[in-house]
């Protein structure tokens, strides 16, 4: 009995020290995982951290990595493979699907339209004054099976609240409400001759949109003009404003270089 009793010491102090081992052992994963995530190795972060569940601290930096790796996926034009990131932040944490506009823009250029028109209508549940959720939910309506202009425009969703210039007038073009030169006038810059970074941003909004609206439109040499205006003449380093250079790339209207 008593060499029973020695036994069980030695099992529970085992334990104990497997536990504490265990317990660095997961301190020194983290850490190593979180060194790769900040130094931009997303797929090292993504490799170490294979199997983690979204509700541990090592599944939301896989979480964070894989919206990261998409988000660089699809400024390479590498549409397939941000969708296959995005996928699996979804498949992670469903929750996260009616946000997730990023998979919309990707569908769109793998041509997956039904999908996009999907995406896009789930994130209006969330996301209720956004003029470019309306308006790439028409572009996917149009090219999705059965899709045409007048029933997209039939089916453009309502918005009333997007303040920025010139997502009203953007808004009106697609609804049928207005003409290219409405987006062009309230996007013109001020006369003084010097380009602000706000002016610049307006600008490259405004030609991204046009090009966009040129394209479901059936106008490809317009497209060009105007995407490759947002894409290099008034380029932006935000999502939307490397969005067109996406576009460019995808289309081959813009050499790597530029």
């Amino acid at each position: 009995m008593i060499q029973h009793l020695r036994l069980g010491v030695f099992l529970f102090a085992l334990s104990t020290i497997t536990s504490a081992v265990s317990q660095t052992a997961k301190k020194a994963d983290i850490a190593a995982i979180a060194t790769a995530y900040r130094s931009g190795n997303y797929d090292e972060a993504i490799r170490l951290t294979e199997g983690a569940v979204a509700e541990t601290e090592a599944g939301q930096i896989r979480l964070s990595a894989l919206q990261r790796r998409g988000e660089s996926r699809f400024f390479e034009a590498d549409i397939k493979g941000s969708i296959a990131d995005f996928d699996e932040v979804i498949e992670l944490e469903p929750s996260q699907d009616p946000y997730h506009w990023q998979r919309g823009l990707s569908y769109y250029y793998a041509e997956e339209y039904q999908k996009g028109k999907e995406q896009f209508e789930r994130h209006q549940t969330v996301n209720t004054q956004d003029v470019e959720n309306a308006v790439w939910h028409f572009l996917c309506a149009v090219r999705a099976p059965g899709g045409n202009i007048e029933e997209a425009q039939e089916e453009l969703i309502p918005i009333e609240r997007d303040s920025r210039v010139p997502m009203k007038e953007v808004h009106d073009l697609f609804a049928g409400r207005a003409k290219v030169e409405d987006v062009l006038s309230a996007a013109a810059p001020d006369s003084d001759g010097v380009l602000s970074e706000r002016e610049r941003n307006h600008l490259c909004y405004a030609h991204l949109y046009l090009g966009l609206y040129y394209e479901a439109m059936g106008n490809n040499e317009e497209s060009k003009r105007h995407i490759r205006l947002a894409a290099i003449d008034y380029s932006m380093d935000h999502y939307m404003g490397r969005t067109a250079k996406v576009h460019a790339m995808v289309r081959n209207w813009i050499d790597n270089e530029e």
